[in-house]
């Protein structure tokens, strides 16, 4: 599988399937806090397994539709940083 490059946080494409709502009326129909809501749409915290499946259940998506958008911006955000000393265990 070829990762997307620079992959966007899953709040981005949140807020765009949110539209006009606001996040506390969003929240309240997820069954989140405001500000639980708030950091995954600025992309402060990240989409849990609990919350992937409460935006599949709210916005006739797939849980895995969320957890695999943030899978890709986790792998992509990881790949930036150097890893020294890491040695090869298989050949």
């Amino acid at each position: 599988m070829t990762r997307m490059h620079n992959p966007p946080h899953p709040g981005e494409v949140l807020r765009e399937y949110l539209g006009e709502m606001t996040i506390t009326e969003a929240a309240a129909r997820l069954g989140v806090s405001r500000v639980i809501l708030q950091r995954v749409v600025n992309g402060a915290a990240g989409v849990s397994p609990d919350m992937a499946y409460r935006l599949g259940s709210a916005l006739n998506t797939s849980p895995e539709l969320w957890a695999g958008m943030q899978l890709q911006y986790d792998l992509y955000q990881a790949g930036k940083i150097e890893r020294t000393n890491v040695q090869r265990i298989a050949a």
